[in-house]
């Protein structure tokens, strides 16, 4: 009798392993896998070269704008997960693909998009941010959004690898590096996209300098400031001649053209009509500044802008379901109005 427990004991054992390496591989073959809600986030990190995207304020509606960046990166990186971690999601929040947010829908229905809740405290443990986000009081924090997005990236990546993104980045084509920064200018970083393998000197070091230098009152101290001052401590940064890419310690510095071929002074430019449209054959992604966007110009069907053409060509779901269908619905309700 024993022994038949035993045997059936074994068999549920081995059957519950089975199944969850089943649930890990699904998602790279099926064309629509129902089985990939039943992951953990951590389960589909520790895949390894993950795409991660953050929201840290409590909106469970990504606008337009955020759905481009994931869709985009969705279909540059199909064998990749791309993960999009929402502060405002909780584990009993019942959202999926029939939700009455479109975009959150819309990115649900896409084989290799993972959409979790961000849960910081579990994010920053074992990590130096842990015991400063336990001190922190965010109601007192004037740029919270901002720095808690600042060290949840970092904390993430850390754990697990892979490349962060900002939810204002169009991804065009592959990113061929692995350990890499993106220069903003000659001699200065961003932190709105960057890639390490899990467990990186460079960026443990990074979370050791936020906490060491923190100063939530100065908008950026914790990051781009932050990744600049840190990679000035291993290399001696000079001026991008050309379109080349630097590199020390085995990071790479890649240049402007690679992420910001538009300029934060001209990031209007992106909502205006060219006479003839760059090609930015030199750029893996495009970063639409959105920070700066105070008027919040919005992509509009049929305006012919550089925006338009960059969301018909690299997130044309999101342009169908988004711009054109709500656009249509205005149309119709107009009319019904009328």
């Amino acid at each position: 009798m024993l022994k038949k427990m035993q045997i059936c004991l074994c068999f549920f054992f081995i059957s519950g392993i089975l199944y969850e390496i089943s649930l890990l591989s699904s998602w790279s073959f099926s064309p629509m896998p129902m089985s990939k809600h039943f992951l953990t986030p951590e389960q589909v990190l520790n895949l390894g070269k993950s795409i991660i995207f953050l929201e840290t304020t409590e909106r469970l509606e990504p606008p337009p704008l955020v759905s481009c960046s994931v869709e985009s990166a969705a279909r540059i990186y199909e064998d990749r997960p791309i993960i999009l971690f929402m502060k405002g999601l909780a584990n009993d929040t019942a959202l999926d693909l029939n939700s009455s947010y479109a975009a959150f829908s819309l990115l649900s229905s896409m084989k290799n998009v993972f959409i979790f809740p961000l849960q910081m405290e579990a994010v920053f443990q074992e990590t130096p941010l842990f015991q400063w986000y336990n001190e922190v009081v965010p109601e007192q924090e004037k740029n919270w959004v901002h720095v808690s997005s600042d060290a949840s990236r970092l904390a993430l990546i850390w754990k697990y690898g892979g490349i962060y993104m900002d939810t204002d980045v169009i991804s065009i084509r592959p990113i061929p590096e692995e350990s890499f920064l993106a220069a903003q200018k000659s001699r200065f970083s961003s932190n709105g996209i960057f890639g390490f393998p899990a467990h990186h000197k460079f960026i443990w070091d990074c979370m050791e300098n936020f906490v060491l230098k923190y100063n939530g009152y100065i908008w950026g101290n914790q990051g781009p400031f932050l990744m600049t001052r840190m990679l000035k401590t291993i290399c001696n940064l000079t001026d991008f001649k050309g379109s080349e890419d630097h590199s020390c310690q085995n990071i790479s510095f890649l240049n402007p053209q690679r992420f910001y071929p538009i300029p934060y002074p001209a990031w209007g430019r992106y909502y205006e009509v060219w006479d003839k449209s760059p090609n930015f054959n030199h750029s893996y992604a495009l970063h639409l500044w959105n920070f700066m966007n105070r008027n919040r110009k919005t992509v509009v069907a049929g305006s012919n802008t550089l925006a338009e053409k960059l969301y018909k060509a690299y997130c044309p779901t999101t342009y169908k379901d988004l711009i054109q269908n709500a656009k249509l619905k205005d149309f119709t309700y107009s009319e019904d109005a009328a």
